[in-house]
């Protein structure tokens, strides 16, 4: 058997290229997923968190990540991850569009460069239905009285639900599907 291995190009369509990116960061995973398009942007990296494929994204992702384990020692609360996130967020968005999801299990972070908006659906819970297709969804027939889910995109994905706009420039924070 003869394999061909070939390195990828920038832009390219590869696994190392796909959100979300995961990295380990205090003994849990951490996932990222962006949407937008970072100019000129090379951060300084060193240490273990460094990019495996070629997009501004995981470099984003792995600049944020060595600037959180620089800045604190051990896991810090979400209230000092985010105020931490405050404060690195602007240093990457000035370089272009930078809509995001960080996640660590605990909370998701949401920052909107452009649009990004939310909806938070809990008990009781309802139907929707999509905005591009002829589709309902009773949510009610798919989730328990204690669920509570919050949803983040870039457009509203329903036509009957709420959608909360996030201001640009804005970091959202969840936990348990609730905006803090």
């Amino acid at each position: 058997m003869i394999s061909h291995i070939r390195k990828a190009t920038q832009g390219e369509v590869t696994l190392e290229n796909c959100h979300p990116f995961v990295r380990e960061l205090w003994g849990r995973y951490w996932v990222f997923a962006h949407n937008g398009d970072l100019k000129d942007y090379a951060p300084r990296l060193h240490g273990s968190f460094r990019p495996v494929g070629h997009t501004d994204s995981e470099r984003a992702f792995c600049w944020l990540m060595q600037e959180l384990a620089k800045s604190h020692a051990s896991v810090p609360s979400i209230a000092e991850l985010t105020l931490t996130l405050r404060e690195l967020v602007p240093q990457i968005a000035k370089h272009g569009t930078f809509n995001f999801l960080l996640s660590n299990g605990e909370a998701l972070w949401a920052h909107a460069s452009t649009h990004l908006c939310y909806v938070v659906r809990q008990h009781p819970f309802g139907s929707a239905t999509l905005r591009d297709e002829d589709l309902s969804v009773n949510f009610a027939e798919h989730a328990a009285p204690g669920d509570r889910v919050a949803v983040v995109v870039t457009t509203p994905l329903t036509q009957d639900e709420t959608w909360t706009s996030i201001v640009p420039g804005e970091l959202k924070v969840f936990v348990d599907g609730a905006v803090l």
